[in-house]
């Protein structure tokens, strides 16, 4: 029996995606057999796509791998409900490309799992690439959260409000429950996929593994932050080649989020209140571009929020 499914979802991120694979299979693991009393592991690559070699990368470097190129980019959430889908582990683990496992950090999750069946989700202590340890736990947002998280109002947020949202106020290294944890690296039971069905594709990126949690807890799973269980997460290395992409999907899967948990008429009005924010931002590079204020820098975010403005950030 497989003990462990890793599913990758990859887009143009061939040298990341090589070490990940690389630190994966450096692991105290067995891969697709049996190897003493080491944890069964298959590694799946559901590439999305990809215009550089990763695809002939991992079938040369990499044949234990199972991979699965697509013939268009599938997304994120398509991409891992993909993977699902042929996954034969007890557990699965979703993981990013532009990740790292460092020494035995998927053993100590698989043996916390075994341990303590009432975990359906486990998430673990993220690093930086320069070993800062990375926000990846959370309570589930409030309605004000919507409106202070990612826009111009994020500075003058009350610091304990933010701490409850960021689960800062534990140490990076405890055990603990939150609410949901990043799907960097996020790894949950086969029962729950069963019991909640995959990742919702009308998520393109962001907010999807938050709506998955949230929809776990909602079955009964509990979410658990394992803190001495590390991983590197170099971060958003796919989608940082596509900086309107980013600005526009992520508001809209937060507008999406609240709409199926807060209801339609709150997400109306988190809309308005978001495109008022990026007409904000625009006149302002406007107005400092004018003057001939770090001009080319100017330029570059006039172009992203005026595509986030065309997009009118539709409520799905």
């Amino acid at each position: 029996m497989i003990d462990l499914s890793i599913i990758i979802v990859n887009w143009n991120v061939q040298d990341l995606l090589r070490k990940c694979l690389e630190t994966i299979l450096s692991s105290p693991i067995a891969i697709n057999e049996t190897d003493g009393e080491k944890a069964i592991v298959e590694i799946i690559v559901i590439d999305s796509a990809s215009s550089d070699d990763s695809v002939a990368m991992v079938q040369t470097e990499f044949p234990q791998v199972k991979l699965l190129p697509q013939a268009e980019n599938v997304g994120f959430t398509r991409g891992n409900n993909i993977g699902f889908e042929i996954a034969q582990g007890r557990y699965f683990l979703m993981l990013n490309p532009d990740t790292e496992i460092i020494e035995d950090t998927l053993p100590q999750m698989i043996a916390y799992m075994d341990d303590n069946p009432q975990i359906g989700i486990l998430g673990p202590h993220t690093l930086n690439t320069d070993g800062t340890t990375q926000s990846t736990r959370r309570h589930f947002p409030t309605k004000a959260i919507g409106f202070f998280e990612s826009t111009w109002l994020q500075p003058f947020a009350p610091q304990p409000f933010l701490d409850y949202y960021y689960v800062s106020n534990q140490q990076d290294d405890d055990v603990f429950e939150v609410d949901w944890v990043q799907g960097s690296a996020l790894m949950f039971r086969r029962e729950v996929y069963e019991q909640i069905g995959g990742l919702d594709t009308e998520y393109v990126m962001y907010w999807e593994e938050l709506d998955w949690c949230k929809r776990a807890k909602d079955a009964g799973f509990k979410v658990l932050y394992l803190g001495t269980a590390q991983i590197i997460h170099h971060g958003g290395k796919s989608s940082e080649q596509a900086s309107a992409f980013k600005h526009i999907h992520f508001q809209q899967s937060k507008l999406r989020y609240f709409r199926k948990f807060h209801g339609l008429g709150f997400a109306h009005l988190l809309r308005l209140f978001l495109l008022l924010n990026y007409w904000w931002q625009f006149a302002i590079e406007s107005a400092k571009s004018l003057v001939g204020h770090k001009k080319e820098m100017r330029q570059e975010r006039i172009k992203v929020y005026r595509d986030v403005l065309q997009s009118g950030l539709r409520i799905t």
